[in-house]
């Protein structure tokens, strides 16, 4: 940020943020003095949320240049701020609701370790008028041809990069297929299709997709989400490149993959996705690796959890929305974090846990579940295991890996008892 005192304040807080990400500001920082000094941080009219992103956007580049394919996620979310007195908010889902939306970039690799932050956005909707609409409110849906713009400007970077736009249904737009033809892809794009759009020999392309013979089929275990239960998932693939309308009196080409689930039963919502992408798909293959980039975006979904119900963002005290910007960068940060360690502790298992741990927060890992350190420097799944058993996680060979949520709660209480060790070596005559 260019000024030391304030680079270590941001540094000191943002560490006190990963500590405690259960907590907000006076409950992160240990003394008062920590407090208001953090206050004080966040009040600095010479502090920005760019300020506090912008380190962190260059090493999530610098992470990306060691990668040969980079997944750049985009979605919205909402943080609702309803009942509390910040100036500067706006509507959400109705009128008397107080918020911000948020739209990132969210950067994983194909395998999901979560690389950072690559851009955002966030704003607050206008007001309606007498009449029912919002006067100078900017379109929404520009967020994600911009985003797409940020990080095809960002990929003249990433020379060994290359990189992959990935939407949900929002993000099927003609302007940003269009756009990113005009840019000459310097990043490819993936979305999951909302319209049906007419193709030029009359028919309409999700039919025309399936008519087409299947080129292979794919398996994976879906994951269990709220009213949906786990289970194994076979789809076949269907693929056609097709020229479209690119709103513009041209055309475009792209590829729509379909992947249908076969063989459901009749009380199951069969589970199939539409995409859409620039990219040539020539075989089984390739189709499926669309199909397992698309469902890495559920990572952004993850992101947001740890984000607002982990960090809490939404609970934060601060009245004007300078300060709550400030706050909400280092929290991003913080649960950028959180996802890595769950995440490399799953795609990394044999990693040696000092290299991401400290000795304390080893120590205090077995501590919590009663255990002896072992002689053997421990894995890094080992470490994450044990504290996410501390914040819930069972650890049965039936539970899988850690999820977000115990690993965070184990977190909290690791940070406790790293605090006891230090004290009691700094007080040895209180034993």
């Amino acid at each position: 940020m260019g000024d030391e005192r304030l680079d270590k304040r941001a540094v000191l807080l943002a560490e006190r943020l990963a500590e405690n990400p259960t907590k907000s500001i006076p409950g992160a920082c240990q003394g008062w003095a920590e407090v208001t000094a953090a206050y004080r941080f966040v009040k600095n009219s010479s502090v920005g949320f760019w300020q506090i992103m912008e380190p962190h956007i260059r090493c999530t580049l610098r992470r990306m240049s060691a990668q040969p394919m980079a997944l750049c996620l985009q979605d919205t979310t909402t943080l609702d701020f309803n009942g509390q007195d910040i100036d500067g908010l706006g509507p959400l889902q109705y009128e008397a609701q107080r918020g911000l939306l948020l739209h990132p970039t969210y950067v994983v690799t194909p395998s999901r370790e979560p690389l950072g932050l690559l851009d955002s956005w966030h704003w607050a909707r206008d007001l309606c008028d007498a009449n029912g609409e919002r006067p100078g409110q900017v379109s929404e849906s520009g967020r994600w041809v911009e985003g797409y713009e940020r990080i095809a400007e960002m990929s003249a970077e990433l020379p060994d990069t290359r990189c992959v736009y990935v939407g949900d249904r929002e993000a099927d737009m003609i302007a940003l297929m269009r756009r990113a033809k005009e840019l000459d892809h310097p990043a490819d794009w993936l979305v999951r299709a909302k319209h049906d759009r007419a193709l030029p020999d009359g028919t309409k392309l999700f039919q025309s997709v399936l008519d087409e013979k299947p080129l292979g089929q794919v398996s994976f275990h879906f994951r269990p989400r709220r009213g949906v239960k786990a289970r194994d998932v076979v789809q076949q693939l269907h693929v056609k490149r097709v020229t479209v309308k690119d709103g513009n009196k041209g055309t475009l080409e792209c590829s729509c993959v379909i992947a249908r689930e076969v063989d459901v039963a009749n009380t199951v919502q069969r589970v199939e996705w539409r995409l859409l992408t620039n990219r040539v798909v020539s075989n089984a293959a390739e189709a499926a690796e669309l199909v397992d980039w698309y469902r890495a975006r559920w990572e952004i979904e993850m992101y947001f959890d740890v984000l607002k119900n982990g960090c809490k963002v939404e609970a934060l005290q601060l009245r004007a929305l300078p300060r709550l910007e400030i706050a909400l960068a280092l929290f991003m940060i913080v649960a950028w974090r959180i996802n890595r360690l769950m995440q490399l502790g799953r795609n990394t298992p044999e990693l040696d846990a000092s290299l991401v741990f400290e000795d304390e927060e080893i120590v205090a890992a077995f501590a919590m579940n009663s255990k002896a350190v072992p002689e053997k420097p421990p894995t890094l799944n080992e470490v994450v295991r044990l504290v996410a058993m501390a914040g819930g996680f069972l650890g049965r060979k039936s539970d899988g890996e850690p999820r977000a949520k115990t690993l965070w709660q184990g977190m909290e209480r690791m940070v406790s008892f790293v605090e006891g060790f230090r004290y009691a070596r700094a007080h040895p005559e209180t034993g």
